[in-house]
């Protein structure tokens, strides 16, 4: 851009014969025309049209002349014709109206040109003139000759150039635009754009009259978001309404917000600007012109940076760096840089710089602004709102059908709102979300979950929402806005709301402002309907809302609320974000909805991600009022305590108000306004059809869920709370959102995943690799886009032999693990990835955490722990030159897929001493990385790094880690240009070691969307040869690998898998330091848990490549390069379908060679990095010597700003050569003159030293190494150097040691994570010092905001010199973040000498002048040093100080004994006191149960597995009880349980829930305990209940597989689970809980259940629960089965039993005993009465031993001498079946054996012997019996002991065989035995063979056969003709328990065969849950795991509400 040149234009049309008017008088411009004649004249034609229409005319076209030859292909493929039209006005016209006229006639032809036209206009103005095009700089002058011709002269010349993210760039987005150009990215471009375009309703000009609508729409919707904010610049500009400055600091405003230094008048317009419009907000660098202005404006963070000269012939030079025009030294007077939201202005009439704060008070004062807000703004609290409470009911909130309704769980009140109330933030998680994506959900999702926020990514950068919250806003002002092209007080009249969460008594007051301010008119629209319109009354309902919203405008509201109260039994909420998104848009649309604010009351919000959304799609403010209901109810019931309820509402909000700065941070959004509407979103998984009609320009790649989905999912919701009428509402339960649970959610990695591989890499147990593979697959086909996929192998003429392909040895060099961190986790699992990689040679990652440097050390046995990855990411933990050098991989972390936007995060518990060293921070201080925007803000900058990174290891690759999201491919074609070896495009569900839960559950995209992308990309752009492409994200097996091969991946990472082979069971606790198995802690007692090695991972790979060449070989594929991209091999699977709206793939398997063919489609080429060109490393042979350290340098040179990481080469060698001790100080010295590139310095390494006489752009000193840098102006500078910029931005970024002496001031965020150098300085810019974490930085002047925000170690002293002493300090703490920073004197005479001494060292090195004064003057300066101080580095001082002087005082007294006793004394005596375990028994340390309640409170959850020892219900003593038949356990006190309670770990994937080997029935073990520690045992009893029908039974006779299946069973003792249920229906019975509850309708249904044993009661009392009629016929005269006959008092009390037979005849179920259907009642009368029969007749078929004399009298089955005792003990009369007296031999083990034992004991036994075929169990796990499997390991159960104690020893002999039995006169006297052994085969099976000469005999009278059951007996089953298997079992079809007989059912032992009762319960449940559905639609009962499934399945007509 340029002045028009007149005395060229003058030149140019005289040649076309036409004389030009004075200047001012005509206007001419540059226009884009098409190539074609005919094409090109109908523009021109329409031009002069239009032109004649506004009274102008078109008075000449000039051809403007060029140089094609010099255009590249795609330049060339699309070079327009450019020519200029010569405009003058028909009559005398005054500029400001010709500018008008001019710009009307621009849009008008822009609007009315064909799209195929290629119109546009560049610019036609009467002062300004643009040239651009497709262009590189160079080429600008060298196309368009006209810029040569010596004639062409402007007072001013705006040059733009951008480096091309954009793949596909085009003439017209080239820059400048009309009136300025942009550097960098508009975030909030689409909010943007809808508000202006809602605007336009609004917009009145008297200037323009009725031509305004004409340029309508004002911005071009194709626009860039340079382009739009051009547009709306010149609106603002040409209608007069503002200056030019005037209106960029309307739409690029200060950060006035936080800033209490601000003058007022300033802080009132920016205020009054909010009023008017949004800030433009985003890292900019904004240039403009007018012609007569000139100017610069950077935003509000000032991370682009803006130097200028001004030198003494009056020039100003402004630009991105210093350098890039070569001045004299000694004509400069200033040096400058452009400050966070300041503006650079040069009135080029009047020859003058405009001072900003001048120029903005000039603004700020020409109406009196802060007059008008106090006058006619409406502040919230003005309208005095209520804080009183809205009423709530009885309900408790577990039972709350709303919340149900509403889609709330228990899980996300206790994981997520209960500690964002508690503590003020939304709460951590870990391990990333792998859970079930909304769109592949069969189960209803609420909208929001569908939206994934997007995220800064290379183009701009996110904005730190912790250090840097300063410049952040959530303020807004909603309601009626006023006309843009005005200025006046009714712009003001506007409602100004702090927040956007609103609560019910600030809801109520805004619905009530016409009282106190008329007009403003509130109108609430109801966004519910009725319940029997079903699905379509839900599109209805939406229309309805939009037409009311209308309406209401028309109507005079000025205020809209959409409000869901009204949902209730009859209606049906439709969500508010598909309502507020509708109408927001609808309104848009309709140009109204800048006339109202639109407020949402809804029950659905509770999540930041809701919210965000809500507020994202337009919405100004929300009142989540069922959160507020919840929170009172929870206070109510004691479960948030410490708080009033309004405390806790208060904290919800702040917590909310928090996590929406983050999710706004993440996208580099400061300020609410702008984030409104702005639509930082991407949707995955909504049809379009919603997109269109409810958040219009939403990315939704792959369709997905209609309205009419939506529908059904509002409706099952509905029905879910609603529509069971019957019993009393079920407890909200886990839904297993976050966490596993069982019958929950979907996840991918699930309790058999991860125990089948860990069994599979452990024991090389191939068959239980194949049970991961399948259970993987399975898991993944269920949650995840490439479950939806399948491998087209079905052509086999492609396959190839097996041993053609490639072997696993080679593929494995393919695999690297995740940037797991040495901190995230232990230094065991770090080291032993590294190991194991290395091995294979694969790579491991360092993750962010640095590395020490003996891991690269080979170890004696060949490994070596080195990561071959070492990460580079925004915290530079670590990162030194010695680190860069020592790897293979450099990786630039730009994102992480679990947390993506944001930074790492280690909380201080896991900041240990040895982790503080290696990342040079303070120990137990957290750590949050700031977010990728330091040095990787944008594409050039990243170039940078890329570029700092090879000169600091030209032999690694340099790969760029990005997240995948809409777009990613456009980043990666950046960051391929800005020579990246390697891009890896992450998924959204990677783990982490901690992380927001809003940043891992909604932030990033499948990694399947951006892998295609990225690779389709790349090849269309000829890009994809030059680069490596990785993919991670939960791959998990073989079938994933391929996958993403064929989508485009060359590697392939893994993460967690390798942490589960190592050992990690997905607890979800990575950030709390409590990992149980010691891969995530480093905790000491933890870590010793550890039991992962090397050789687990090697399996691991080597399974996964030997199972992908398997896949390759049916593919045809002999290696993995040639799968590369091959997406045509791939199908979307047969099988999909989805009742919401399938999902669209299609641009997925699109295959990229096809798209554009005949370039590479996978990495062919290496990158051209030119290293050995670098200015140091051209310095190379003459320092080759001194590098090697046998001498020193001392070298002069010239440098440019071209010349860039000056000695960063250098850097490299010396590393590689000396380590990380360097070379000795001063060996090299190289003097610099001349303005230096970017990241002078940077890695310099220790025995460099670099002086510079001149200037330095950005990051000097990034990551300084020991090395010392020294700067200073030219010696001949006129300037003083003290108060202009010598550095540029992030200076010492990272630096870890050495120094810097700058004379002169550094720009924005100097030293920022500094942790180790020492520096001194005269002066820094904004955040100084941010996140500092070590080292000293001394500053002798000035500072700007927000120093030492975040800073934890290191010291900074700050020289305050305005004004008196205290004043000038005063005015130093107004700048600095004292949140984590005390500021104090410097008093310590040793740090006063210090400090001297360094300032006079900075003035002898860099001549400053301002030192010499500071040291003349030092004793009268040193008051006004501000010693800045961390507060954590300080107590690490103290401790430090505190530590040496016990060590020095123990040393002393030691030294003071003398030797009057000796070392071996002090070691007799130290042994006399053994180490005690760490494991507190506090049940045995204390005896007084009140004493243990109190010390229950203080109770230690989170390490409680570790802290307190197991106990679970002790037996009663043997000898006493082995006297009576009454229950053999003793319970617990409920203190004692709170104990037990806290030793469970509350896992993330909770085996005890398993139904492989823990519960079967799915109790949420985890949720009971934790509520039994919390001592809520009504909740805990609900929560057991859920699950659970008889926990009375189970609690006393179940083996509790839980317990061997408990995570903290894998190294100690598991939680006592089995005593804490029992506890909990005990303590129900006595508290009246268990009261009867009958169901309150009947279905009319009847179903008879046939037997009463565990199945047939819990069948029995499900169906009734759902209102069925149930009799329950037995065959005995007792309810109860095997729980009243089988199972013998002492362990289940029959009073129990009978106790809840009792209840549930009460409750309406109908017992029959003593009726033996098929016997005495035939079967087909019972089902010719019944609606449904269920047979759970049991497996009461005893196993026998046939051999010699079975059937001498006195041999029985076991069951029939257990049940014969009962009947007589409850009959109290003799058992004709007694052991009195007799010999007893036992054969067989088990529950029942072990019962036959106790029993015989109890009847007076002679003795008891137990023979047991099998060998005696190990006393610990056997290798084939790992966890989480049942424990076999040997145990004394209760009969074994009571034997023990009766005769001394234990009844058990192993190895044993009956061969016959030996009788006389037909009884039993003996058994004949043999030993027999047991081996295993070579297959692994294992065989038995008698022992020779090991024949016995043993006495015996009564012989017990306790060997089980083979099945159900037959007589029913034959008159039924129901099907059954070769094991005799009822044969029903997998996972249903349907027979072959319509009608009839089967459940328990007669189904499955024998096993637990906990079993048969399960079996019950699920059979009546079947049945349920068998008789009506829709069934209430739950899953396993206490889950009901909402299914979207219900129909209106389906769902049964009772009126």
């Amino acid at each position: 851009m340029a002045a028009i040149p007149h005395k060229f234009m003058t030149k140019a049309f005289k040649e076309l014969g036409y004389s030009l008017p004075p200047a001012g008088h005509y206007a001419v411009g540059n226009l884009f025309l098409h190539p074609d004649e005919k094409v090109r004249q109908v523009s021109i034609a329409a031009v002069e049209r239009i032109a004649q229409s506004l009274g102008l005319q078109v008075a000449a076209w000039r051809l403007v002349p060029t140089n094609s030859e010099i255009l590249g292909p795609n330049g060339r493929s699309r070079e327009p014709i450019v020519m200029q039209p010569l405009v003058i006005a028909q009559d005398q016209l005054a500029e400001q109206e010709f500018q008008r006229r001019l710009f009307v006639l621009r849009k008008r032809a822009m609007h009315e040109s064909a799209p195929d036209s290629w119109f546009y206009v560049c610019s036609l103005a009467v002062r300004n003139i643009v040239y651009k095009g497709l262009l590189t700089p160079a080429q600008v002058p060298e196309y368009y000759t006209d810029l040569r011709d010596s004639t062409f002269e402007t007072h001013f010349a705006l040059v733009h150039s951008r480096f091309s993210t954009n793949t596909f760039p085009s003439w017209e987005r080239a820059q400048p635009f009309n009136w300025c150009a942009h550097n960098g990215e508009i975030n909030t471009l689409r909010g943007n754009k809808n508000w202006m375009r809602a605007r336009e309703g609004l917009l009145q000009s008297a200037a323009f009259g009725s031509q305004l609508q004409s340029a309508f729409p004002i911005i071009d919707e194709h626009s860039s978001d340079s382009g739009a904010f051009d547009n709306v610049l010149e609106l603002l500009v040409v209608s007069g309404a503002m200056t030019m400055p005037e209106a960029v600091m309307v739409m690029v405003p200060e950060a006035w917000q936080n800033d209490p230094l601000m003058p007022a008048e300033k802080r009132a317009f920016y205020e009054w600007a909010s009023c008017v419009m949004e800030p433009w907000d985003g890292p900019a660098l904004f240039t403009f012109s007018d012609g007569r202005y000139c100017g610069a404006s950077l935003d509000r963070n000032g991370l682009r940076p803006c130097r200028y000269y001004v030198t003494d012939d009056d020039r100003m030079i402004c630009a991105s760096e210093v350098g890039a025009v070569k001045v004299d030294p000694k004509s400069v007077l200033q040096k400058g840089r452009l400050m966070p939201g300041r503006m650079l202005l040069v009135d080029t009439l009047a020859g003058t710089i405009v001072d900003d704060e001048e120029l903005k008070l000039q603004y700020a004062r020409q109406h009196p602004f802060q007059q008008w807000i106090e006058e006619h703004q409406i502040r919230l609290e003005q309208l005095k709102p209520s804080n009183k409470l809205a009423d709530i009911d009885d309900t408790p909130v577990s039972r709350d059908k709303r919340l149900r309704a509403f889609g709330y769980s228990a899980e996300q009140l206790n994981l997520i709102i209960g500690p964002m109330v508690l503590g003020g933030k939304e709460p951590l998680g870990s391990m990333g979300n792998d859970a079930v994506l909304a769109c592949l959900d069969s189960t209803p999702r609420l909208p929001y979950e569908y939206f994934r926020e997007l995220f800064a990514q290379v183009t701009n950068p996110p904005i730190d929402p912790i250090r840097e919250k300063i410049v952040m806003s959530l303020a807004c002002h909603v309601g009626p806005e006023g006309n843009l092209l005005e200025i006046s007080e009714r712009q003001v009249q506007r409602l100004s709301l702090e927040s956007p969460i609103l609560t019910d008594g600030e809801l109520a007051a805004i619905c009530g402002m016409a009282d106190k301010h008329p007009g403003w008119v509130a109108h609430t629209i109801d966004t519910t309907f009725e319940l029997n319109e079903g699905a379509g009354g839900f599109a209805q309902a939406l229309d309805r809302v939009c037409n009311e919203a209308e309406q209401a405008i028309g109507n005079g509201a000025r205020v809209l609320v959409l409000s869901d109260r009204a949902a209730g039994l009859q209606r049906v909420a439709v969500s508010a974000l598909l309502a507020a998104g509708a109408t927001h848009h609808h309104l848009v649309a309709a140009k109204l909805r800048a006339r109202v604010a639109l407020i949402v009351d809804t029950g659905e919000a509770r999540e930041t991600h809701h919210f965000c959304t809500l507020v994202g799609y337009g919405v100004d403010a929300v009142c989540p009022y069922m959160v507020y209901e919840a929170l009172a109810k929870l206070h109510r019931e004691n479960v948030l305590v410490g708080f009033t309820v309004p405390e806790l509402i208060a904290r919800f909000r702040l917590a909310v108000d928090d996590g929406i700065r983050k999710v706004m941070s993440k996208m580099g959004i400061s300020t609410l306004q702008s984030y409104k509407g702005a639509q930082i979103f991407e949707a995955l998984g909504i049809a379009n059809e919603v997109v269109e009609r409810c958040f219009v320009g939403t990315a939704s790649r792959v369709g997905g869920t209609t309205l009419a989905g939506f529908a059904a999912d509002a409706l099952a919701m509905h029905n879910a709370a609603y529509g069971n009428s019957n019993a009393v509402p079920p407890a909200l339960g886990d839904e297993g959102e976050y966490n596993w649970r069982r019958g929950g959610a979907r996840h991918v990695n699930t309790p058999a995943t991860v125990s089948n591989m860990q069994d599979a890499v452990r024991r090389e147990n191939k068959a239980a690799w194949e049970a991961y593979t399948a259970e993987a697959q399975a898991s993944v086909r269920d949650c995840t886009l490439r479950g939806l996929l399948e491998l087209d192998d079905d052509d086999t003429t492609h396959a190839v032999p097996i041993d053609k392909v490639e072997p696993w040895t080679s593929i494995v060099k393919r695999f690297c693990t995740g940037a797991m961190s040495y901190g995230s986790i232990s230094k065991e699992a770090h080291t032993a990835l590294a190991v194991a990689m290395n091995a294979i040679g694969g790579k491991s990652n360092s993750g962010e955490g640095g590395e020490d440097a003996e891991r690269s050390i080979v170890r004696a046995d060949g490994s070596c722990a080195r990561s071959a990855i070492k990460q580079v990411a925004s915290g530079r933990f670590g990162v030194t030159s010695n680190y860069l050098a020592d790897a293979d991989e450099l990786q630039i972390k730009m994102a992480q897929g679990a947390k993506a936007g944001e930074g790492g995060e280690l909380l201080g518990t896991k900041v240990s001493a040895d982790i503080a060293r290696t990342r040079h921070t303070t120990p137990g201080v957290t750590l949050v990385s700031p977010p990728p925007h330091h040095d990787i803000y944008s594409i050039e900058d990243l170039k940078q790094l890329i570029y700092d990174l090879k000169s600091a290891n030209e032999g690694a690759r340099v790969s760029v880690k990005l997240v995948s999201e809409v777009g990613v491919g456009v980043v990666a074609a950046g960051v391929v240009k800005a020579l990246a070896d390697h891009i890896l495009v992450a998924g959204h569900d990677g783990g982490t070691g901690a992380a927001r839960w809003t940043g891992i559950k909604y932030a990033g995209l499948p990694w399947e969307l951006g892998l295609a992308e990225t690779h389709q990309t790349l090849v269309l752009n000829g890009l994809r040869g030059r680069v490596v492409l990785q993919t991670d994200g939960q791959l998990k097996t073989a079938r994933d690998v391929a996958i993403a091969a064929l989508l485009g991946a060359e590697e392939f990472g893994f993460a967690t898998a390798p942490l589960v082979a190592l050992g990690c069971v997905y607890l979800r606790r990575c950030h709390q330091n409590s990992c149980a198995v010691g891969v995530a802690t480093q905790d000491p007692e933890l870590r010793a848990k550890f039991g992962g090695q090397p050789e687990h991972v090697i399996n691991f790979f080597h399974y996964l490549a030997e199972d992908l060449r398997t896949l390759m070989a049916r593919l045809g594929f002999c290696t993995v390069r040639e799968m590369v991209g091959h997406a045509e091999r791939l199908r979307v699977r047969t099988d999909y379908a989805s009742a919401k709206g399938a999902l669209d793939l299609s641009s997925l398997l699109q295959p990229a060679h096809e798209m554009r063919r005949g370039v590479a489609t996978h990495s062919v080429e290496q990158q051209q990095h030119d290293v050995a060109g670098r200015l140091d490393a051209r310095l190379l042979p003459q320092l080759q010597e001194a590098l090697q350290g046998g001498t020193t340098a001392d070298i002069e040179v010239a440098i440019g700003n071209t010349d860039r990481a000056f000695g960063t080469v250098l850097s490299y060698h010396v590393s590689r050569k000396h380590g990380l001790s360097g070379l000795a100080a001063g060996t090299v010295r190289l003097r610099l003159r001349g303005s230096a590139g970017q990241s002078l310095g940077a890695f310099l390494a220790p025995g460099l030293a670099i002086e510079l006489e001149g200037d330095a752009n950005d990051y000097v000193g990034k990551g300084l190494s020991g090395g010392q840098l020294v700067l200073f102006p030219p010696r001949d500078a006129q300037f003083d150097a003290s108060s202009n910029v010598i550095v540029g931005n992030v200076c010492l970024f990272g630096a870890t040691s050495g120094e810097m002496f700058v004379r002169g001031v550094a720009a924005e965020r100097f030293a920022v994570r500094n942790s180790g150098a020492l520096a001194v300085v005269e002066g820094v810019g904004d955040h100084g010092c941010e996140y500092m974490t070590g080292g000293r930085v001394v500053v002798l002047g000035a500072v700007g905001r927000n120093f030492a925000a975040g800073m934890s170690g290191g010291i900074a002293y700050v020289l305050a010199e305005d004004g008196e002493v205290g004043a000038a300090r005063h005015g130093f703490a107004a700048k600095c973040n004292v949140e984590s920073v005390e500021l104090t004197v410097v008093a310590d005479a040793g740090e006063v000498q210090w400090l001297r001494e360094t300032i006079e060292r900075h003035a002898e090195l860099t001549g400053s002048l301002k030192a010499r004064e500071v040291v003349a003057r030092f004793d009268e300066l040193l008051p006004r040093f501000v010693k800045v101080l961390p507060t954590d580095y300080k107590r690490v001082l103290e401790e430090e100080a505190a530590k040496a002087k016990a060590e020095a005082e123990a040393k002393a007294k030691d030294e003071t004994k003398g030797d009057s006793g000796s070392d071996s004394e002090r070691t007799v005596c130290a042994d006399t006191h053994p180490k005690t375990s760490s494991i507190i028994d506090i049940e045995d340390a204390l005896v007084d149960d009140a004493q243990l309640a109190d010390r229950a409170r203080k109770l230690d959850k989170l390490r409680g597995f570790v802290r307190y020892a197991r106990r679970g219900d002790r037996y009663r003593a043997a000898t006493k009880r082995a006297g009576d038949w009454s229950e053999i356990s003793t319970r617990q006190t409920r203190a004692s349980l709170q104990v037990q309670a806290a030793r469970c770990i509350d896992c993330g994937v909770p085996f005890c829930q398993s139904d492989a080997d823990g519960c079967p029935i799915g109790n949420v073990i985890p949720k009971w305990n934790e509520l039994v520690f919390r001592d809520q045992w009504r909740e805990a009893f609900d929560r057991l209940m859920a699950t659970n029908n008889f926990p009375e039974f189970t609690g006393r006779v179940c083996p509790a597989p839980c317990e061997g299946a408990c995570v903290a069973g894998i190294s100690a003792q598991p939680v006592a689970i089995k005593s804490i249920e029992a506890a909990i229906i005990d303590h129900a019975w006595a508290m009246g809980w268990m009261a009867p509850v009958p169901p309150q309708h009947r279905t009319g249904h009847a179903v008879a259940v046939i037997g009463s044993g565990p199945a047939g009661l819990a069948a029995a009392d499900q169906l009734n629960s759902a209102g069925h009629s149930v009799t329950v016929y037995e065959r005995e005269d007792r309810i109860g089965g095997l729980l009243t006959y089988g199972i013998p008092n002492m362990k289940l009390d029959k009073r129990v039993v009978q106790r809840r037979v009792d209840k549930m005849e009460a409750e309406g179920v109908c017992f029959v005993t003593g009726v033996n259907v098929g016997v005495t009642l035939a079967a087909a009368d019972l089902r010719n009465s019944h609606d449904a029969v269920l047979l759970a007749t049991g497996a009461t078929w005893p196993r026998d031993l046939r051999i010699d004399g079975r059937d001498l009298d006195g041999v029985h089955f076991a069951m029939d001498f257990l049940s014969v005792s009962t009947k007589a003990l409850l009959r109290s009369t003799a058992t004709p079946l007694s052991a009195a007296g007799k010999r007893v031999v036992v054969i067989g083990g088990g529950d029942t054996g072990n019962d036959c034992i106790g029993t015989a004991v109890r009847q007076g036994a002679a003795s008891v012997v137990n023979f047991e075929l099998l060998p005696q169990p190990p006393a610990q796990r056997a290798a084939d019996n790992p966890w989480p499997q049942f424990p076999r390991v040997f145990k004394i159960d209760y009969g074994h002991e009571e034997v023990i104690a009766r005769w001394g020893r234990d009844p058990r002999e192993y190895c044993i065989s009956a061969k016959r039995f030996i009788g006389a006169n037909g009884c039993i006297e003996a058994i004949e035995t043999v030993r027999v052994e047991w081996t295993k085969d070579d297959a692994g099976r294992w065989t038995m063979e008698e022992v020779a000469g090991s024949e016995e005999r043993h006495d015996a009278d009564l012989v017990l056969l306790a060997m089980g059951f083979t099945g159900p007996e037959n007589q029913l089953l034959e008159q039924l003709a129901v099907a059954q298997t070769p094991r005799s079992n009822i044969s029903t079809p997998e996972g249903s328990y349907r027979t072959c007989v319509d009608s009839v059912f089967a459940a328990g032992d007669c189904r499955r065969g024998q096993s637990l009762v906990v079993w048969g319960i399960n079996e019950g449940r699920q059979a009546a849950r079947e049945i349920d559905t068998f008789l009506q639609p829709v069934s209430h009962l739950p899953v396993s795991g206490g889950i009901i499934p909402r299914t979207v399945s219900a129909q209106p007509e389906e769902i049964s509400v009772p009126a």
